[in-house]
C-alpha cells in the first residue's frame, strides 16, 4: 500500500501553448527526454518554460533500477542521426543550457559514449554559446568512456549516486557505489576545470548518518555541485516510499552540504538532477 502524499507534494501542473509546442516539437523529431520516461514530477513546469532533458540512445534501459520508471529490456540499434537531430532542436528552442542524458547500455562495447561525445560536438557546431550538461550512466567502470566524453568537453559532468551505500543492493542492482564516486574522482581529473555533479534521492530508508557519510564522499571526490530531492513510487512494482521528507528538512539539508564544502546545492522535494539546471550551474561559474 502506497503512503498518502502529503500537502507538500502536491502541485498545479501548468500547460499552456508553449508546453503543447515543446511536446510536438519531440515527438515530430522522434526524440526521447527523460522528463516523459521517468515521469518527471516537473515535466510541465519546464515544458511549459520551453525546457527538457534529453534522452539519447532510446527509451529502453539494460538494467532495472527499482526505482526507476524507464522501461527495461533489450535496446535497438543506436540512431547515428539522433546528435543531429537533438541539435537542431535545441537550435529551434533557443536553449541557452541543454541538458543530454541517456538510459543505461550495457551491450555497447563502450557503453554509448562516443555517441554522447557526437552529440555534444554537433550541439556546439550548431550552438556554440549554448552550455551543454551530461548526465551519464556508470559505464559498468570503463574509465575510458569517461574520457571519451570529455574530451567533447561538457560544461558540467554529472552522474547520480542516487543513495547511500547500503541501499545499493535494492535501489541500484548492477551498479557500484565506489564504481560511481571513481567515474566522479576520474572526470575531476581529467578536466578540473569542468565542475562535477550528483544527486541522492532522500525517503528510501537512509539515516542523517548515512547521508552525512555520502556526501563527504561526494566532497572528497571533487564534486562542487549537489542535487537532493524527494523519491517517489513511479507504480506499485517500484521500491516504495519509506518516508516523505519535509521541505524544511531539505533547507538544513542544503545548508549542511553548503558547510561541507559544495559549491552549489539545489535541495527540496520536488529536485531533481537537471531540475533548474541552469541556475545551479550559474551560481557555481558565476556566469
Amino acid at each position: 500500500m502506497r503512503n498518502p502524499k502529503p500537502q507538500w507534494l502536491r502541485r498545479r501542473l501548468p500547460t499552456g501553448p508553449e508546453y503543447e509546442r515543446v511536446r510536438d516539437m519531440l515527438r515530430k523529431n522522434r526524440l526521447n527526454t527523460v522528463c516523459q520516461e521517468a515521469k518527471c514530477p516537473n515535466i510541465w513546469e519546464c515544458f511549459s518554460q520551453g525546457t527538457s532533458t534529453f534522452l539519447i540512445m532510446g527509451s529502453c534501459c539494460t538494467r532495472n533500477c527499482r526505482f526507476c520508471a524507464i522501461t527495461h529490456g533489450s535496446p535497438g540499434e543506436i540512431d547515428s542521426e539522433e546528435p543531429f537531430r537533438v541539435a537542431e532542436a535545441i537550435e529551434s528552442m533557443e536553449l541557452s543550457y541543454a541538458v543530454i542524458t541517456s538510459v543505461t547500455r550495457d551491450d555497447l562495447m563502450d557503453g554509448g559514449a562516443a555517441h554522447f561525445g557526437k552529440t555534444i560536438r554537433e550541439i556546439r557546431s550548431r550552438m556554440p554559446h549554448t552550455c551543454v550538461e551530461v548526465l551519464i550512466p556508470d559505464f559498468q567502470g570503463d574509465l575510458s568512456a569517461v574520457n571519451t566524453i570529455m574530451k567533447a568537453h561538457p560544461n558540467v559532468l554529472n552522474h547520480n549516486i542516487e543513495t547511500i551505500p547500503r541501499l545499493y543492493p535494492s535501489v541500484r542492482p548492477g551498479a557500484g557505489y565506489h564504481r560511481s564516486l571513481g567515474l566522479l574522482k576520474t572526470a575531476r581529473r581529467i578536466d578540473p576545470t569542468v565542475p562535477t555533479k550528483s544527486g541522492l534521492m532522500l525517503g528510501l530508508g537512509e539515516t542523517p548518518e548515512e547521508i552525512r557519510k555520502t556526501l563527504q564522499d561526494l566532497v572528497d571526490a571533487g564534486c562542487s555541485l549537489l542535487t537532493l530531492g524527494q523519491y517517489l513510487q513511479p507504480s506499485k512494482d517500484h521500491l516504495p516510499v519509506e518516508r516523505f521528507i519535509p521541505p524544511e528538512e531539505f533547507d538544513s539539508w542544503r545548508e549542511t552540504a553548503l558547510e561541507m564544502g559544495f559549491s552549489a546545492v539545489a535541495s527540496g522535494p520536488f529536485v531533481r538532477s537537471s531540475y533548474r539546471a541552469k541556475g545551479l550551474y550559474e551560481k557555481v561559474t558565476g556566469i
